[in-house]
């Protein structure tokens, strides 16, 4: 036996470096080319969906590329996705033609209404100033979204001979997909293991075992979220900041590699009268100082109520001594200074109330940071809609005249942000433009048909919003739906006089599909025959599905 197993043992030939080369290759390439022979298999048999931004289309049968209604849907889970104001692109570019794409968040879409975002009111101007140019401005702004969403929206944007880019962005970063602060992914911290699961959603594989071990979820709103409190200590905010400059310089190179002008904008914020959405101590902090800071905070509170301005501030001041990490603190600390008026230093706290805010729905003094480095390292141009809406507000502190709620922009807001992106745009083209020649918000809300209903009607929308969490847990709830229930009891006007700044719109430019599709939502009540003949001329593509208010396709 010991013999044969001898003898055996020198019929063995050793495995030379070639032969585990071999091993290893079998190893790696057989698993990946059975995932290439599956991925193939499903593609064949059309199973699952196409994550391409845009596909093949016809407007007036004409070719263009339409928005992909598939695309969000590696960055949400089964039923929320949520998607942008659809919009088609003409294949063909007419000569003469400025091609200009917005990207960003539901505040550069323009929420609540799109239809009277800054990118409407810029459209607008441009027409007005430079009426020998066709501009096409295509807003792909959508709700939840953050960086890593407008990546890939940049990269299939670049294929449609842009010629400039406008991002504004940053208010999503904690909370869009993959933030830590987020209710809608895995969060995710490392960028290649982000940009790897994203992939990985794409691919007809991923897809299907999503479908497969995904439960299908509803759409909470920013409710969705209470549970997602991120302090500005945490060590996973590093990777938010880190993440969004990656992604931002990223985002430029791709718009600027296909010649393409791009400006970046920092993002404007409610800081006066919106109140952080929730709070948290600093870590340590001992039972006996907590007694103390809620005495004091509580003593500073009665004050305040009885307008005690500077003995208010002292009392908060102590508190602040024992603990400097709680947003609403902060905020009170802000409103004291404001009523002593000592708006330097109450625009300091406000952005601190902001900045410690842990429900971090709000661009942050870091977000903006990056905004304006990334801009001038990139080769891009920068517009400072920050400093444009906080110099145009009374105390130099942004409010609600300009910021409905915490960062969704009022028609002044929008009109404010769209007049400096006008003159960025203006300063490098031909005839020059003055100041003074900009379009006038009255002028401009005259072309959209921004009428008295809708003003009222957008009003309403917002009003309704504040009554649910995590607006109803701010310390200044009450003040926010007091102001906005003056301006949603308004009066709509005379319904005649609605139809006429209609009409008046649409002869001024009838291929405009907004003006149609606003205009037959307001006839439908009052006329269906004529309202859903507007909705019809509303159709951003020849076969895109519209439907009436009552639901019915027309």
């Amino acid at each position: 036996m010991q013999m044969a197993e001898t003898e055996l043992n020198q019929t063995r030939t050793p495995i030379g470096a070639k032969g585990w080369a071999i091993r290893i290759a079998c190893a790696v390439l057989l698993p990946v080319l059975l995932l290439a022979l599956t991925e193939g298999a499903l593609r064949l048999f059309n199973v699952g969906f196409s994550t391409s931004l845009t596909a093949p289309c016809t407007v007036q049968r004409q070719p263009a590329a339409c928005y992909n209604l598939f695309f969000p849907a590696p960055f949400f889970p089964p039923g929320m996705i949520k998607s942008p104001q659809v919009y088609a692109i003409p294949t063909v570019k007419p000569a003469g033609t400025y091609r200009i794409f917005v990207l960003g968040e539901s505040a550069a879409m323009g929420d609540p209404d799109p239809a009277y975002g800054f990118s409407r009111y810029l459209e607008v101007m441009l027409r007005e100033r430079y009426p020998a140019m066709k501009f096409e401005v295509v807003n792909t702004g959508s709700v939840a979204i953050n960086s890593h969403v407008l990546l890939p929206i940049a990269k299939g944007l670049a294929k449609q001979k842009p010629d400039l880019f406008i991002i504004y962005s940053g208010n999503n970063e904690a909370v869009g997909p993959y933030g830590p602060g987020t209710a809608l992914t895995a969060s995710g911290m490392s960028l290649p293991v982000i940009r790897g699961s994203i992939f990985y959603h794409t691919t007809r594989i991923g897809q299907l075992l999503t479908k497969l071990g995904t439960q299908k979820r509803e759409w909470g709103g920013m409710e969705m979220f209470l549970d997602k409190q991120l302090p500005e200590s945490s060590p996973l905010m590093a990777y938010v900041y880190s993440n969004y400059e990656s992604n931002l310089r990223d985002t430029i190179a791709v718009a600027r590699n296909e010649g393409a002008r791009v400006i970046v904008a920092t993002v404007a914020t409610n800081l006066k009268d919106c109140a952080p959405f929730a709070s948290m101590h600093r870590d340590g902090l001992k039972a006996d100082d907590l007694r103390s800071w809620n005495a004091l905070v509580q003593q500073g509170s009665e004050l305040e109520n009885a307008r005690s301005y500077a003995d208010a501030l002292k009392a908060y001041q102590a508190a602040e001594k024992i603990d400097n990490q709680y947003a609403e603190l902060e905020f009170r600390i802000a409103r004291c200074l404001e009523a002593l008026g000592d708006d330097t230093s109450a625009r300091q706290h406000f952005m601190r109330a902001r900045d410690l805010d842990t429900l971090r729905f709000r661009a942050d003094s870091r977000i903006n940071d990056i905004n304006r480095s990334i801009a001038n390292a990139s080769g891009a141009e920068l517009v400072d809609a920050d400093n444009v809406l906080s110099q145009a507000s009374p105390d130099g502190v942004t409010g609600s005249e300009f910021v409905y709620e915490h960062v969704h922009m009022t028609p002044q807001g929008n009109y404010l942000l769209a007049r400096a992106m006008f003159l960025q745009i203006a300063s490098k083209m031909t005839p020059a433009v003055q100041e003074a020649d900009v379009p006038t918000e009255q002028q401009c809300e005259q072309l959209l048909a921004f009428t008295a209903h809708d003003r009222t009607r957008l009003a309403r929308e917002m009003f309704d919003r504040l009554q649910k969490p995590p607006f109803t847990n701010q310390i200044n709830h009450a003040e926010q739906v007091l102001r906005l229930s003056f301006a949603a009891e308004m009066p709509d006007e005379n319904p005649e006089q609605t139809v006429v700044e209609y009409q008046w719109a649409i002869r001024q430019k009838p291929d405009d599909r907004v003006l149609h599709y606003n205009f037959g939502l307001f006839l439908f009540n009052y006329n269906p025959n004529a309202g859903a003949e507007q909705l019809r001329m509303s159709r951003p593509w020849d076969d895109f599905p519209v439907f009436a208010p009552d639901g019915s396709l027309l």
